[in-house]
């Protein structure tokens, strides 16, 4: 019996837009580490239309781990490796690199503000210089009002877990430059989201 590999309504929405980005700034070849994979609907897809990268997804659940897994056996890709047990803020798990580009979709807001300063932490261990650090999300703006889907958002994040919420982008900003990260790119995304790409110094 084959096991359909499980998917996200959000993974169905914003993968081609994101897919959009990352081909116009990911190299044409190398390594890229994904942290916080989820389902692994994400790392299948990209890894799918962009062959010549070498894929490695991450979760730090068992589940999420067992969903990538199903994932990559659907697909076949051999450009797909098995996840890595990452929990974002742990440097022990991190793989070692060097990668080209480390990708994080939908994980700083559903976090705790550590796995934020793990994440910028272990990629800045991790990527080769001017490597790139993907991140996408709502976040908070300074003079730009939230959008009142995001508000709503926000507060059942907070609701769920208080540690939870969505981040003002000048924090995160100034974290990665404390870590030799700096913000080169905001790109507008659909469903009041943002692409943020760093670039390491």
């Amino acid at each position: 019996m084959t096991i359909a590999p499980p998917t996200s309504p959000a993974a169905d929405r914003n993968t081609g837009p994101i897919l959009q980005v990352l081909k116009a700034h990911l190299p044409g070849r190398g390594r890229v580490l994904e942290i916080a994979s989820g389902v692994g609907q994400h790392a299948a897809a990209i890894a799918r239309a962009l062959p010549d990268l070498d894929w490695t997804p991450s979760d730090p659940s068992a589940e999420g781990r067992d969903g990538i897994e199903t994932w990559r056996k659907a697909s076949g890709l051999d450009n797909l490796r098995a996840a890595e047990p990452v929990n974002a803020a742990d440097p022990a798990t991190w793989p070692s690199g060097p990668f080209h580009a480390v990708v994080c979709i939908n994980m700083v807001h559903i976090s705790p503000w550590g796995a934020t300063e793990g994440l910028m932490g272990g990629a800045a261990e991790v990527l080769v210089p001017g490597g790139l650090l993907y991140l996408y999300g709502p976040y908070r703006e300074a003079d730009i009002p939230l959008a009142p889907s995001n508000a709503d958002f926000d507060q059942n994040l907070k609701a769920r877990n208080p540690e939870w919420g969505l981040r003002a982008l000048e924090d995160v900003s100034q974290l990665a430059r404390d870590h030799g990260l700096r913000l080169t790119l905001r790109v507008e995304m659909p469903a009041n989201n943002l692409s943020l790409l760093f670039r390491k110094v």
